[in-house]
């Protein structure tokens, strides 16, 4: 919203009239309540707690080419109002993934954005690619390029440097006719400079943001916590910084943004979406509160509705920031 412009009051209105679907780019969702990537498994591990179907879409974890181990323990630490983490994409390969995942993701009712990371253009590429091409049956609605991942070798280069985003987004649009959301990382100069450059790649949305670089120390010990010695900071310790960065994305692009980092309830969910975000993504919160998403969903029409909206679209980008 441009500074200067004033609200008009809010007048309440019905949550039984409020419209939950968004669009994001070529991507439509029945609601803009998603689960984050890494989070939230493959699903079958949340499904006697969590009714998947009503989700407004289910990131699995990270597909890659072949199959990864990852890194070495301990891959995980606690830290105040968070957690670090180095698990370095270790997953089955897409193979596996297309064979045994996609298909029980495919069945259970909310869309699936697979996330997918590459060492190379052309691994990324080829990936979109293969989503697209699977059967009808188990295809999913969206590919979200994970460029921002600071646990593996290269994992940040594609979301760090401008040209390189702009072409790897370019060719996975250009490669299949998914939509592709490009998640990118807070731990660049620039956000804005980012986003300009996945908007230019064509992204459908951009994804902001992934985990923030830090470490933990045993002083006792004068060793690291984690095996990888540095690992991505995760959880509410970094909504103030998400905020930020999608604040400052969504006044340098028009592409619509999906907000994550320390989204657990629907406070939170409400201050991304008038900071600019079109829709959310929970993911530290499933570690220990699986049930959050479903929690948010409950709330959000009478939140919505609280400040008149009809549709999320109203509330998009609202913050008044001038004095």
């Amino acid at each position: 919203m441009p500074a200067g412009t004033e609200l008009p009051a809010a007048v309440s209105c019905d949550p039984a009239d409020v419209d939950l679907s968004v669009t994001l780019g070529r991507l439509r969702l029945p609601n803009p309540v998603l689960v984050a990537s890494g989070t939230f498994g493959y699903a079958r591990e949340m499904a006697s707690l969590v009714d998947l179907g009503r989700l407004g879409g289910i990131l699995p974890k990270t597909v890659t080419a072949t199959p990864r181990e990852g890194n070495a323990p301990w891959r995980t630490v606690e830290t105040p109002a968070g957690m670090l983490n180095a698990i370095g994409l270790d997953n089955d390969g897409a193979d596996a993934f297309l064979l045994h995942h996609l298909p029980y993701l495919a069945s259970v009712g909310a869309p699936i954005v697979v996330s997918v990371a590459g060492r190379t253009h052309e691994e990324f590429v080829g990936l979109t690619r293969r989503f697209a091409e699977a059967d009808p049956a188990i295809r999913p609605a969206a590919v979200e390029l994970n460029l921002s991942c600071p646990n593996v070798s290269g994992g940040v280069d594609f979301g760090s440097d401008p040209s390189r985003c702009e072409a790897v987004v370019r060719e996975a649009v250009a490669a299949a006719d998914l939509p592709v959301l490009a998640k990118l990382t807070p731990n660049v100069t620039s956000i804005p400079v980012m986003a300009r450059a996945a908007e230019a790649g064509g992204a459908d949305a951009i994804t902001l943001i992934n985990t923030v670089l830090g470490m933990g120390v045993d002083w006792r010990k004068r060793r690291p916590l984690l095996a990888n010695v540095v690992g991505g900071l995760s959880g509410p310790a970094i909504k103030p910084i998400a905020l930020r960065c999608v604040w400052q994305a969504s006044q340098a692009v028009r592409t619509p943004i999906v907000g994550v980092g320390g989204v657990a309830t629907i406070d939170d969910t409400m201050e991304f979406l008038v900071a600019g975000a079109s829709a959310v993504q929970l993911g530290t919160v499933n570690f220990y509160r699986p049930t959050a998403a479903a929690a948010v969903l409950e709330a959000l029409p009478a939140a919505l509705a609280s400040l008149g909206a009809k549709r999320v679209a109203d509330v998009v980008g609202t913050l008044a920031t001038d004095t």
